[in-house]
């Protein structure tokens, strides 16, 4: 599931007053993590047609707040891959089809845009997907065949870079642009025996293998449908046309994004999705300190207000628990990233150094820094306890028992490599998190003789500079998740050779053939087959190739308005459940 904003998603913070004992139960929270690792229903036309269920209590009215510290990474849906652009992707954009949650964290997928989930056929080679009556856009054009044409052939355009690679790779191989390096702008377009639209309602698929995560594939953000009427290319960022029931009316980058409701919209053609209030209002470079003092306080508009990828703020969690007011206003749970120290494999070569800084890391500081128990576990590895496979006593580096690092057995590791290698530029987001973030990694390393070079990056950006291959840094701090319950949307986008280019998010450029061998060869297999070839997979990247340091698996604890309502933890989103929310008067 796409990176964790970086900065942005500055998970819940740490306290001075809370030490060790912060009342949540890290086991716990794992037991119940696991839901998330379970695989996905299908549903079918009738589960498909709208209007979604009505929120309990739910009113129609009035304007929500968005609190937000750093600016949005994308809006033009094809380079969202990125949590705080999908939550608002969910207000503005529709797909073939969309995750649909219960009150029991049960996740299904359902028609979207399509009358329901796809129909496969050919093995699962071949997948057929017709598209539903009276959708229009903000417009009012509607939405055709060729409309799902446009958006998946732009994506093989060079100026898409950011976004999921998963549906290109499986149409075109991993040389994709070259099949189409006009993004279909020149009029040239996708053979039929690839993808074939025969009238206007009906979208074929054909892979040269079968595809069953499909249906989950075109529910991510990144696959939302951009009409090609209204599809200005690198100006789509700054006015992308809705398809869902909310609508920009003012984008100032940085500083305001304003979504007022979306008159085409028709509720009963959107199992999922609804229109109680009038519109969003996102304010960002609000730090997250600042939210949560305004949220706890819950004053005049504060009351209206929620926060979108933010948490509460590391030193104040202890003033929401210890309320019981503020307490009740709060969602919370397990994430499904890993946040890791990503290392640049072009520039830190010696294995040693990998080695060494992930025996000194400390996680233990980090995750006070994200707000203790309140905002994460230390990780031992690269799979968290919400994907399947996950292994909670595989812990090649000990992160387990020294969770504030090995200084010795770094410092061992370090004896004999020239002091000219010694040396890390690390990156780190300027925001309230990035700041702690840098703080902890400068500390831990410098105990062990690494001289430590840090280098401040714009949080909006964040991601779109580390993810150049040219970048000048040496490591980073990265969080991956799960876009779906397979450790294959985890391995594949992170480590695959193939998926070493600018906008990857194979962010330490592992090119290794063993690596890449073992992703093949998963990909082809049953589930059970495949679940030992990742493990593999795993445990030879963390003990032979060390592409990053394991650092701690994440949680999310938000608060919202005492005036929202509707609110839950959403387990597709890792965040509030942006979908349902309203105004109580």
């Amino acid at each position: 599931m796409i990176a964790i904003a970086a900065g942005s998603l500055a998970l819940t913070g740490c306290s001075k007053n809370e030490g060790g004992k912060s009342g949540r139960d890290s086991k716990k929270d794992q037991k119940e993590a696991a839901v998330q690792s379970k695989a996905v229903t299908y549903v079918d036309a009738a589960g498909s047609t709208g209007p979604a269920k009505d929120v309990p209590g739910a009113k129609p009215g009035g304007t929500i707040t968005i609190y937000q510290e750093a600016g949005l990474s994308h809006l033009d849906p094809a380079q969202i891959y990125v949590s705080d652009a999908g939550q608002v992707a969910n207000l503005l954009f529709r797909r073939l089809t969309q995750f649909q949650e219960d009150d029991k964290g049960n996740v299904s997928v359902v028609g979207d845009l399509a009358t329901d989930s796809g129909k496969s056929s050919d093995g699962g080679k071949t997948w057929t997907f017709t598209l539903k009556d009276g959708i229009k856009d903000e417009n009012g054009n509607p939405i055709t065949s060729a409309d799902v044409r446009h958006t998946v052939e732009r994506q093989y355009a060079k100026f898409i870079f950011d976004g999921p690679t998963y549906l290109q790779t499986w149409l075109s191989g991993a040389d994709y642009r070259k099949a189409l390096p006009g993004g279909g702008f020149d009029g040239k377009h996708l053979p039929a025996s690839v993808l074939d639209t025969p009238d206007d309602k009906t979208v074929v698929f054909h892979f040269d293998q079968a595809r069953p995560d499909l249906p989950q594939t075109l529910a991510m953000a990144g696959y939302a449908v951009v009409p090609a009427k209204g599809d200005t290319k690198e100006g789509y960022e700054k006015k992308p046309v809705a398809t869902g029931p909310y609508k920009i009316a003012e984008n100032k980058p940085g500083k305001t994004l304003k979504m007022v409701k979306n008159t085409n919209w028709d509720p009963k053609t959107d199992s999922v999705r609804h229109q109680y209030v009038d519109g969003f209002t996102i304010q960002f470079g609000v730090t997250e300190s600042t939210q949560t003092k305004r949220l706890i306080a819950d004053k005049g508009e504060n009351r209206n207000a929620i926060q979108l990828t933010n948490g509460v703020e590391a030193t104040q969690i202890q003033d929401v628990v210890n309320n019981p007011e503020a307490s009740k206003r709060t969602v919370k749970g397990y994430q499904p990233y890993v946040m890791t120290l990503a290392f640049n494999l072009d520039r830190v070569k010696d294995k040693k150094v990998r080695e060494a800084i992930t025996y000194a890391v400390n996680s233990k500081s980090l995750i006070a820094g994200e707000g203790g128990a309140y905002g994460g576990d230390v990780a031992p590895n690269y799979f968290a306890p919400t994907l399947p496979g996950y292994e909670a006593s595989y812990d090649p580096y000990g992160r387990l028992k020294t969770p504030q690092g090995n200084i010795a057995k770094a410092k061992e590791t370090l004896k004999d490599v020239p002091a000219g290698e010694k040396k890390i530029v690390f990156a780190y987001p300027n925001s309230e998190a990035g700041q702690k973030r840098k703080v902890a990694i400068e500390d831990a390393l410098t105990k062990v003789g690494i001289d430590v070079v840090a280098k401040e990056v714009d949080s909006a950006s964040y991601y779109e500079q580390i993810g150049k291959l040219d970048n000048p840094y040496d490591a980073y701090i990265t969080g991956w998740g799960q876009d779906w319950p397979s450790p294959g949307t985890v391995v594949t986008p992170i480590y695959d050779g193939t998926q070493v280019f600018d906008g990857s998010a194979n962010y330490s450029h592992v090119k290794d053939p063993k690596v890449d061998a073992l992703i093949k060869k998963a990909l082809t297999q049953n589930p059970t087959d495949a679940a030992k070839t990742w493990k593999e997979a795993h445990h030879y990247l963390l003990e032979n190739v060390i592409p990053a340091a394991p650092l701690w698996y994440t949680k999310q604890f938000q608060i919202s308005g005492s005036n929202v309502g509707g609110a839950r933890y959403g387990s597709v989103s890792s965040l509030i459940d942006i979908n349902r929310l309203y105004l109580k008067s």
